[in-house]
C-alpha cells in the first residue's frame, strides 16, 4: 500500500475516550475531517441530535467517501438523514467513532477523497489509541 506524504497532515494520531487526535492536537468535540486538510466542528454532541441538516453539507463538500463515526457503539443513521450523499452517488459507510478513526486513515493514505463525520460523545469512545 503506497502513503502518501501528506497522510500527516490529516491523520488521526489518537483516541479516547471522547476525544480524538489530529497532528498532535487534541479536539474533544464532534468534528468533520477530510482528506484534503480541511476540518471543522460538528454540531451535534450526541446522536439523539443527529439530523438530515448534519449530512447534507457532507454531500455538497463532494467526497467519494463519508466514514460516519457513531460513537461508543454502531448506530445506523435514519435514511432520510443521508438521502443527500446517497442521491450524489457519495458511499456512506457507518461504523463506531473507533473504527471510524482507523478506517479514515487507511482510506485518507491511499489518496482517497474522503470525509471523516465522528461523533464524539463525551467520555463514551472505547479507551483505545492508535499504535
Amino acid at each position: 500500500m503506497k502513503f502518501q506524504s501528506d497522510l500527516f497532515e490529516t491523520a488521526i494520531t489518537g483516541y479516547g475516550p471522547g476525544w480524538v487526535s489530529v497532528r498532535g492536537q487534541r479536539i474533544e468535540h464532534s468534528l468533520l475531517l477530510h482528506s484534503s486538510g480541511e476540518r471543522s466542528q460538528w454540531q451535534c454532541a450526541r446522536f439523539e441530535d443527529l439530523g438530515s441538516a448534519h449530512f447534507e453539507p457532507l454531500a455538497a463538500a463532494g467526497p467519494e467517501l463519508v466514514v460516519f463515526g457513531s460513537g461508543a457503539r454502531l448506530r445506523f443513521p435514519q435514511a432520510a438523514w443521508i438521502r443527500p450523499l446517497i442521491e450524489a452517488g457519495i458511499g456512506i459507510e457507518t461504523m463506531d467513532t473507533a473504527a471510524a478513526c482507523r478506517t479514515y486513515n487507511i482510506l485518507a493514505g491511499e489518496g482517497r477523497r474522503v470525509i471523516a463525520a465522528l461523533l464524539l460523545e463525551a467520555g463514551a469512545l472505547a479507551p483505545d489509541r492508535l499504535k
